[in-house]
């Protein structure tokens, strides 16, 4: 396991209260809610749940990239560009909406699907790149397991040990899904100047002498510290790590569409009208 000397303390928990979003889906909001509207770089965090008729019809985005990672269930998703695709469980689709990309989730089974979004936000510099996709199925995910079996790490984005995922990410940005057994820590070196955040799935775990149960997000403190590191409880655990580089640019943001001013916004809702996406 990666040394960590000294872990970050926990900032504060942030609790994810569920809404209704899309049609008929079920959402628990942790960052893009009124109690965290935003983690540089990070703009959401979605834990969604639906069913058909349910899903995220056709809509628009620009200037961010959106993750769409399946905890279970199957979600099909089309565009206006021609491109479409299923998403299974421990699938992962990394789409970079760029200059502009209209497009639908749904769900591709009968029963409930559950899965995570995560909106990460694009540097100026990257905000008008043409749209693209990066699927990735269940087996392409790199795997860490330690030798007892008690920690599993699945790379989404960045590097864990020596284990790299392959997805280009544009805004610096890692992502695990680690499995804890019970009474089992981990860690996992951040740099200092980046934020880093833990959303738990199943279980509890300890950061301290904090406790976080499922459904609720800890931000670790920034600017302090060189990694994190956490214990899970008497259960199994299940935790989604979100660490990235801070953009430090304004943010401009209309539903969808997140820009850096408000006249680029206006243009982004022009060009959309305009059939530009």
């Amino acid at each position: 396991m990666p040394v960590v000397e000294q872990p970050r303390p926990l900032e504060r928990v942030v609790t994810a209260r569920e809404q209704q979003d899309g049609v008929g889906a079920r959402v628990r909001r942790s960052i893009g809610s009124a109690s965290l509207e935003r983690l540089d770089p990070f703009l959401l965090l979605d834990h969604f749940r639906v069913k058909p008729p349910g899903g995220f019809p056709e809509h628009p985005h620009r200037g961010f990239q959106t993750v769409t990672y399946m905890v279970r269930g199957k979600f099909r998703h089309r565009d206006n560009r021609g491109h479409e695709g299923v998403i299974a469980a421990g699938d992962m689709q990394w789409m970079t909406a760029g200059a502009g990309i209209v497009h639908s989730e749904i769900p591709a089974t009968e029963e409930e699907n559950e899965g995570l979004q995560i909106w990460i936000n694009l540097a100026a510099k990257n905000k008008l790149v043409p749209p693209n996709y990066q699927e990735k199925r269940a087996t392409d995910i790199p795997l860490f397991v330690t030798a007892d079996g008690n920690v599993r790490v699945k790379v989404l984005a960045g590097i864990h040990e020596n284990m790299q995922s392959d997805v280009s990410t544009l805004t610096p940005t890692e992502m695990l899904d680690v499995t804890l057994a019970p009474h089992t820590s981990f860690q996992h070196p951040v740099p200092a100047t980046w934020n880093a955040c833990m959303y738990v799935l199943d279980g509890l775990v300890h950061v301290g002498a904090e406790k976080i149960s499922a459904g609720n997000l800890g931000v670790f403190q920034s600017n302090v510290g060189d990694g994190i590191g956490i214990e899970s409880g008497d259960t199994t655990s299940r935790v989604l790590f979100l660490c990235g580089e801070p953009l430090h640019e304004p943010v401009a943001h209309y539903g969808p569409i997140v820009m850096n001013t408000r006249e680029e916004i206006m243009q982004a809702i022009s060009d959309y009208q305009a059939g530009k996406f």
